[in-house]
């Protein structure tokens, strides 16, 4: 993927697929906290691009236990890293 336009609306939906969908701290319906998750999205935008599922997964159970001190969930982290490339594919297919 090298369109700017692309790319830029792939980082928007990363942002928001971290916020809405993701979540691990339970913050998505805190308006003040919309931009809770933000500073992942470059990283995690690098791994999509790569189309690369498992380090997709790896930074997510690693943004969870050691930038926020949790507990990973691996399952819902499986299940955004597959979303994440769903939105991927649409972006380069839909978009002209």
């Amino acid at each position: 993927m090298t369109n700017k336009l692309k790319i830029k609306e792939l980082e928007r939906r990363i942002d928001e697929v971290l916020y809405y969908v993701w979540d691990p701290i339970g913050v998505s319906e805190e308006p003040c906290a919309r931009g809770e998750y933000s500073s992942y999205t470059m990283t995690i935008l690098k791994y999509v691009l790569n189309e690369d599922l498992e380090k997709i997964t790896n930074q997510l159970k690693n943004i969870e236990i050691d930038s926020m001190g949790l507990t990973s969930n691996s399952e819902q982290n499986l299940i955004v890293a597959k979303l994440l490339l769903e939105y991927k594919n649409a972006i380069e297919e839909g978009l002209k």
